[in-house]
C-alpha cells in the first residue's frame, strides 16, 4: 500500500491569476486564523472562499460564493455553491472524516479508495451502499459520478496532473487543498470549510477552537524546556529516502512537542530525498526515530533489521527509541489531522512525559507507541 494512499493523483486545478470581485470585505478581513491555502471572507450573499494555489500564492485554484439563495448575483469568475450543499463526492478521507463527526455524513455520496477505509461507520454505509466506491488512486470512476450527481466534488489539488474528465460530472469541483498546509493547526482549520461547505459554522467553530486551545496549551508547556531530545523520521521507500523538511507539517510537530528536529533547518516544507549515508552521518545518534507503518502487521525490530541492514547502526534502534503509527488500526489518515492536539500529546509522552499533568494526566497515546521488542 502506497503510504499516502488518500492523496489522488489524478486532477488538478489549473492555477489561474487573481483578480478583483465585487460584493466581498477587504482582504484584510479573512476568517481563517492559520490556513494559508484558503482564505473566507464574509460577503452580501454569504461567504466568498477562495482557494490559494500551494506552488504560487500569487495565483488561485478557484473563487467560490458560498450562498442560502441561488438567485444573489456573485462577482465574475466566482462559482456559486448553494449552501448547505446537499450531495458530496469526497476525494480524501481527511475530507469525509469531518463529515462524519460533523454529523453530516448522510451529504456524502461518494469517496475514493473505498477499500482502504478502517472507520466501521463508513465501511457499513459503503456495504451497504448508502456511499459509493468511486475509483482508485489511478482513475476515477466518471460514469458512477454522473449517476450520483453531486453538488460538490472535494478533490485533492495536484501540481502535475490535470482535470482528466471530471467536469462533465455536473459538479462543482473544488481543490480541497489541506494536505498542502504546512502546520498542524492550518490543516485541521480546514474543518471550518466544510463547517460552513454544510451550515454547521458554530459547530465546526467550536470544534477547532476546542483543538486550537488545547494544542496551544500544549505547546506553550514545551516552549521553554532544557534539553530537547533529537529526532528522525521516515524510512527508505522503492530505494530512495525521504526525510521530511525543516519547515514540514511533521518538523513543526515536533518543535511544538519540545524536540530538536535533526533537519529543522532545511528550508523545504516537502519530502526531500537524501542517501542512506547522509542520513546516517547526520541522524545516526539521534534519541528517537518516528516512523509510519502501512502493514495490517505489527513492525518489529526483527523486521525492520531484515527490511535494511542499515537500519540497525541508528542509535534509536539499538537503544529501542523506535516510535511508531500503525496507520491501518490508528486511521491515523482519517483522522489525526482534525486532531493535531492528540499528535502533540502523543510525542510530548516520549519526549517529555512529566509535562502532562491536569487534563493529560495519565494521557496513553492514541497515534504513536514505542515499536515492539519482538
Amino acid at each position: 500500500m502506497k503510504r499516502l494512499w488518500l492523496l489522488v493523483f489524478v486532477v488538478l486545478a489549473a492555477c489561474a491569476p487573481k483578480t478583483q470581485e465585487t460584493n466581498e470585505k477587504a482582504q484584510g478581513d479573512n476568517l481563517m486564523r492559520y490556513a494559508r491555502n484558503v482564505s473566507v471572507s464574509e460577503a452580501e450573499y454569504g461567504y466568498l472562499m477562495e482557494v490559494i494555489c500551494p506552488w504560487d500564492t500569487t495565483l488561485s485554484l478557484g473563487k467560490f460564493a458560498l450562498v442560502k439563495d441561488s438567485t444573489k448575483v456573485v462577482g465574475e469568475n466566482i462559482t456559486k455553491v448553494k449552501v448547505p450543499v446537499k450531495s458530496v463526492v469526497s476525494f480524501s478521507a481527511t475530507q469525509w472524516s469531518v463529515f462524519l463527526r460533523l454529523g453530516e455524513i448522510d451529504r456524502v455520496k461518494g469517496i475514493l479508495e473505498g477499500r482502504f477505509v478502517t472507520d466501521s461507520t463508513m465501511r457499513a454505509l459503503l456495504e451497504q451502499q448508502k456511499v459509493y466506491d468511486i475509483g482508485t488512486e489511478a482513475a476515477a470512476d466518471i460514469e458512477r459520478m454522473i449517476q450520483i450527481q453531486p453538488d460538490i466534488l472535494l478533490y485533492s489539488p495536484y501540481f502535475d496532473g490535470n482535470q482528466g474528465g471530471l467536469n462533465i460530472t455536473g459538479a462543482v469541483l473544488f481543490p480541497f487543498a489541506d494536505y498542502m498546509e504546512n502546520t498542524p493547526l492550518g490543516r485541521a482549520e480546514w474543518i471550518r470549510v466544510i463547517g460552513m461547505l454544510t451550515g454547521c459554522e458554530d459547530k465546526a467553530d467550536a470544534w477547532f477552537d476546542d483543538i486550537e486551545r488545547r494544542y496551544k496549551a500544549l505547546s506553550t508547556l514545551c516552549a521553554e524546556v532544557e534539553r530537547r531530545p533529537s529526532v528522525f523520521s521516515d524510512l527508505a521507500f522503492n530505494g530512495q529516502w525521504y526525510v521530511a523538511g525543516g519547515r514540514s507539517y511533521i518538523a513543526q510537530l515536533f518543535a511544538d512537542a519540545g524536540a530538536d528536529y535533526i533537519w529543522k533547518d532545511n528550508p523545504s516544507t516537502a519530502s526531500v530525498p537524501m542517501d542512506a549515508e547522509s542520513i546516517l552521518a547526520k541522524a545516526q545518534h539521534a534519541d528517537y526515530w518516528r516512523v509510519i507503518n502501512s502493514n495490517p502487521f505489527p513492525m518489529t525490530y526483527e523486521a525492520l533489521g531484515k527490511e535494511n541492514p542499515v537500519y540497525a547502526l541508528f542509535d534509536a534502534y539499538k537503544n529501542h527509541s523506535i516510535i511508531v503509527c500503525d496507520i491501518l488500526s490508528t486511521g491515523y489518515f482519517e483522522q489525526s489531522q482534525c486532531e493535531p492536539d492528540l499528535l502533540l500529546a502523543d510525542f510530548i509522552h516520549f519526549f517529555h512525559p512529566e509535562l502532562l499533568t491536569d487534563e493529560w494526566k495519565d494521557y496513553q497515546p492514541k497515534y504513536y507507541h514505542l515499536m515492539e521488542m519482538e
